[in-house]
Parts: C-alpha cells; structure tokens; sequence
C-alpha cells in the first residue's frame, strides 16, 4: 500500500514537471524535496524557505543543512507575518492570512524563473483538522502532492527512514504562532519568549515540546514519556521561563497534542 502511494507520488511529481516547493525543513516538506530531486532532477526542483518571527533559528539552520545534504537548489526569503493585516490578531483564521502571504512571495519566483508548479507540505492528515492555510493553497493553485497521493505522516515518516532522511523521526513542528492562544495578540516578544522557552526545555533532552502561551501562564505540552524528566529539571525551567517573562508554568498532564489550541475553537462551536 505505502509503496503505491509512493509510485502514485513519482507520477504526480513528472505530471508537475518543474516545482517550486515551500521547504521548512521538516519531516514533510524535506521527504517532498528529496523524492522531487529524485524524480525530476536538480534542476526542475528549487526548495524555497521563508525566513520569519516565526520560524525558529535552530530550523532555519537545519533547513539550509538539509538543502545541502539533498543537494537541493535552495533559496531564503525574508517575510514577515506580523506586518501582514489580520494575522497579529490571532483569529481562528489566522494560518490563513499567512500561507496567502507566503504563496504570493512564491508565485512571481515561480514565474520569473520559469517554473510551472507551487507545493508544500499539505498531506493526508492535514484533511481532518482545522487547517485554513488550504484555502489559501487552493486560491493561488498551490499543490500538496503528498496530500494528492493519501500519504499520511507515519508513512511519510516510513518512506524516509528507508531513504536514509536524517527528519525521518524529528519532532512535528508548527510556527510559533501555533503556542497563542487564539484572540491573544501576537508579538514578537511573545514569539521570542516561546522560543527561548522551548529551547530550554529541549536542552534537557527532551525532544517534542510546546509552550503554549495563556497571556502570562506557560501550559507545557510534552510527550507523557518525557513528563517525569521535565520535572526533574522542574525548579531551573520555572526560573528560565520566569526570567522570560512568565508568571506562572504549568504541566499540561494531558500531553502533547498537535494543535491542542484548536479545543477552543471546537468549545465556541468554529
């Protein structure tokens, strides 16, 4: 099954012919660039990553390690979501206003380099959650081939561990504005201290984390695996995020779940 969902990928891919794709440098978009080199040559292929409040340091730094490693024709573009109107706002179309910004940064490098397609990261799993970016994708004819071809993240993550990608088991990553509560403003000292934040709790080990932010309350979200670790180093992260700007930090016992900010949404009935 999985490797006719990778056959029915190749013959999507040669269908494109030449691609533009929105590399963020996790588990989707990289297993996407590589099987894009793969079938359709370096040369049809430009990975494109935009730089941004955003997006991590740490991942824009692995996402050019990994562009080279794929041997990937490989660009940075600087954006910026808070400068875009209605994105600071936070509403529950907030993704929305920022993959619109994005394409429309992708179309005339598109065009002007004579390439015939836009994609990203869309896939199979993505279909069943509040995901307002894709409207923006089908507005602006953007593709998801890995969506196109039913592959779903455990296969995504199956593919690439056959392949020999290092992101086959990295942690799912979202942009920083995913940690705010929606209705809450969007800052870039509120993005910096979720990064800063999260980077502690990493340092300890652990890999999958989330700091949801609640104006001055930090509900972390690891993986129930990791919860007593996180303890462990409970009195020098409690300091750390304080120090950032927190006044309360909290465990959420539920775990991480991706999109857990989306309950809210579910509450008021969007």
């Amino acid at each position: 099954m999985v490797e006719q969902k990778f056959h029915k990928l190749e013959e999507i891919l040669k269908e494109m012919e030449t691609i533009v794709i929105a590399f963020s440098g996790g588990v989707d978009s990289t297993f996407l660039l590589k099987v894009a080199i793969d079938t359709l040559g370096r040369e049809n292929v430009l990975a494109v990553t935009a730089d941004s409040e955003t997006y991590p340091l740490e991942e824009l730094q692995e996402a050019k390690q990994l562009a080279e490693k794929l041997h990937a024709r490989h660009e940075i573009i600087e954006t910026s979501e808070l400068n875009i109107p209605g994105y600071s706002e936070n509403t529950a179309n907030r993704c929305y206003f920022c993959k619109k910004s994005l394409f429309q940064h992708l179309i005339p490098i598109m065009k002007e380099q004579g390439y015939k397609n836009i994609a990203f990261g869309l896939i199979a799993d993505d279909l069943g959650e509040h995901r307002p970016g894709t409207k923006a994708a089908r507005e602006y004819n953007v593709r998801g081939p890995l969506q196109e071809a039913d592959l779903y993240k455990s296969e995504i993550r199956e593919l690439s561990q056959q392949m020999g990608l290092p992101t086959w088991d990295k942690p799912s990553f979202a942009c920083l504005s995913s940690r705010i509560t929606y209705g809450e403003r969007i800052t870039i000292e509120k993005l910096r201290r979720i990064d800063q934040s999260e980077q502690v709790i990493r340092a300890t080990g652990i890999r999958q984390v989330r700091v949801r932010t609640h104006e001055d309350i930090a509900r972390i979200e690891v993986e129930p695996g990791d919860m007593e670790l996180l303890l462990t180093h409970h009195d020098e992260i409690t300091a750390k995020l304080q120090e950032f700007g927190y006044t309360y930090v909290t465990m959420d016992l539920s775990g991480y779940k991706s999109g857990s900010m989306n309950k809210t949404l579910q509450k008021a009935g969007n």
